[in-house]
């Protein structure tokens, strides 16, 4: 008969420290392998508009820091709702990304059902960049300040249209804050996205066009469109000649960011969410990824997971308290 082993205290006390370090490794290998394959970044969006200019400029970048492909899929359409809702059904596998913008926390308030929901139905990643909506004009219309343009309107009720990129985007929230602030009356052009909002306002469709910077910028460069405000608190330093809102009209409370974001399936593991996190900030961190942001009027605004959930979380409640003075309805 063999003799039992004896006692050894010594092994018996490393033994929790033997069990962590095996779960610790297993973890880091477990993340290690991520991504597999090519990276699917959902843009709810169409081609051409303001959420798809900023994730193009980090997609390269991010690429690179992962190791693999990453590939934007326009997804447009409901307000950026269908999009996001291919996003919420997709594998928590990091794989699948959404990339949005502001929109995600007003549609809530917006659409009496969504086939998703925003906040169980995603895990917040990171912020990414923030910007000012633009309201610009042909530039063969007569206004050549913000400050003809409301004084015709205030002059001339409802007959001056505006485009946004679609019913719920920042653009129309902006329009609608400014009809109630003002106390003017304009008629809403909802477009399927920037690209086909700013072709509108080119064309001479709608007199006013309301529209993220990156979607404009390159018209507003050319000539072809007129810059005449920005809604955000203080001048976007890529057009510092432009004033405010505030500023134009003495509307010290007026002001609607515009902002962009990753998130990831609910259920997506939370070292992939902390590793694309990472290489995310390092992305937005490089020069040349700030200067091509800040190009298009953005400035890279990285951010924890936590802050992004809380940012969500608050502006929901913030949109919902807005559209039960000013109703909005996408369906």
């Amino acid at each position: 008969m063999s003799k039992p082993h004896p006692y050894n205290p010594g092994m018996h006390r490393l033994l929790p420290v033997i069990v962590l370090c095996c779960t610790v490794w297993s973890t880091v290998a477990a993340g290690a392998v991520w991504p597999t394959k090519p990276v699917n970044l959902i843009v709810p969006y169409p081609p051409g508009g303001g959420t798809d200019v900023i994730a193009r400029i980090v997609q390269e970048p991010l690429a690179r820091q992962l190791g693999q492909p990453v590939l934007i899929e326009n997804r447009g359409g409901a307000g950026g709702s269908i999009g996001t809702a291919i996003a919420a059904k997709s594998a928590p596998d990091g794989h699948t990304l959404l990339f949005t913008l502001s929109s995600h926390t007003i549609n809530p308030a917006i659409y009496h059902s969504l086939p998703f929901d925003t906040e169980r139905d995603f895990s917040a990643v990171s912020q990414v960049a923030s910007l000012p909506q633009l309201f610009a004009v042909h530039p063969g219309t007569p206004y050549r300040s913000f400050q003809d343009l409301v004084a015709y309107m205030k002059a001339h009720a409802g007959k001056i249209d505006y485009g946004s990129v679609g019913i719920g985007s920042p653009s129309h929230m902006a329009g609608e804050l400014l009809k109630l602030k003002l106390d003017i009356d304009m008629m809403h052009v909802p477009y399927r996205g920037g690209g086909p909002a700013v072709a509108a306002a080119m064309a001479g469709d709608v007199p006013l066009l309301i529209v993220s910077i990156p979607a404009a910028m390159s018209q507003v460069r050319a000539g072809r469109l007129r810059a005449l405000a920005v809604s955000t608190a203080k001048r976007t330093p890529i057009l510092p000649d432009v004033p405010t809102v505030a500023e134009a009209t003495g509307l010290k409370d007026f002001e609607v960011d515009s902002w962009y974001a990753v998130f990831a399936p609910a259920r997506t593991s939370q070292d992939i969410i902390l590793r694309t996190n990472k290489e995310l900030a390092a992305v937005l961190a490089r020069p040349e990824v700030k200067a091509k942001l800040l190009e298009q009027g953005a400035e890279a605004v990285p951010s924890t997971p936590e802050a992004l959930a809380r940012r969500v979380h608050r502006e929901i409640a913030e949109w919902q308290a807005l559209v039960k003075r000013v109703p909005i309805e996408a369906d």
